[in-house]
């Protein structure tokens, strides 16, 4: 993978083999962005590291940029852009496009409809159960920090009330199953990893600890060697962008 500022200053120190070559696509995004995560993790997990990864200060609003709007309408992160000039927005997307194009042994066979069926539903859980309001925490509580704003706390309140719910209900599930689609690790437990992240930046990681069967199934996607390798270099960069403030 190579890695480059929007500014060209900040360069990784393992470049491609041969510099020369094209990578395979750029990636947009941002080092504190959850739905970029979701797509280095899911590149991480089958081992891709053909790639161009550039970082947009969205504190800058760099990703608000014309010249990124024509890649994201929205002006968002993370995009993908391939050579040829094929481009993708929205991170579920991008993750389930580039699992099929590399062969990434993250979803189910497409000849098992049940265990479509069961990977979309899970997806679905994931999106407007967990994902919803724990972006609206994570915009409160991390978000407005940075942007030196109080935290709205009812908003607070009630997305935590809404999270208490859902993983009641997950813990039943995870009380049956490995993973959120069944006995196999997917795309879906990769979309959850950067979140709950999160959920223990802000200081809510209670809400998993306290829930024995959702810990375990927490402990046993972070564990992986791939997941573990991504949470520590971007460990290690926080570390090291902290130093230097």
């Amino acid at each position: 993978m190579n890695l480059r500022s929007t500014n060209h200053l900040r360069f990784a120190s393992r470049q491609l083999l041969h510099t020369a070559k094209m990578p395979a696509f750029v990636l947009h995004g941002s080092p504190t962005s959850t739905n970029t995560a979701r797509v280095r993790l899911t590149l991480a997990e089958g081992n891709f590291t053909d790639y161009e990864l550039v970082l947009l200060n969205l504190h800058k609003g760099e990703q608000k940029s014309e010249e990124h709007k024509k890649r994201h309408p929205w002006g968002k992160v993370p995009t993908v852009t391939f050579p040829d000039g094929f481009t993708l927005y929205e991170s579920r997307a991008i993750c389930k496009y580039l699992a099929t194009k590399y062969s990434i042994p993250l979803l189910p066979p497409s000849s098992d409809a049940e265990a479509t069926a069961s990977f979309d539903e899970a997806q679905s859980v994931e999106t407007l159960y967990f994902a919803e309001p724990v972006a609206k925490i994570a915009f409160e509580k991390f978000v407005k920090k940075f942007k030196g704003l109080p935290p709205d706390e009812k908003v607070v309140a009630d997305s935590l009330q809404a999270l208490e719910t859902y993983f009641d209900a997950a813990e039943n599930l995870l009380q049956k199953r490995s993973y959120m689609a069944g006995e196999s690790f997917t795309l879906v437990d990769i979309y959850y990893i950067p979140l709950m992240q999160r959920l223990f930046a802000v200081g809510s990681g209670e809400l998993i600890t306290s829930h024995k069967a959702v810990n375990a199934w927490y402990d046993r996607c972070v564990s992986r060697p791939a997941i573990q390798k991504v949470l520590a270099a971007d460990k290690e960069a926080a570390a090291a962008a902290g130093g230097k403030k």
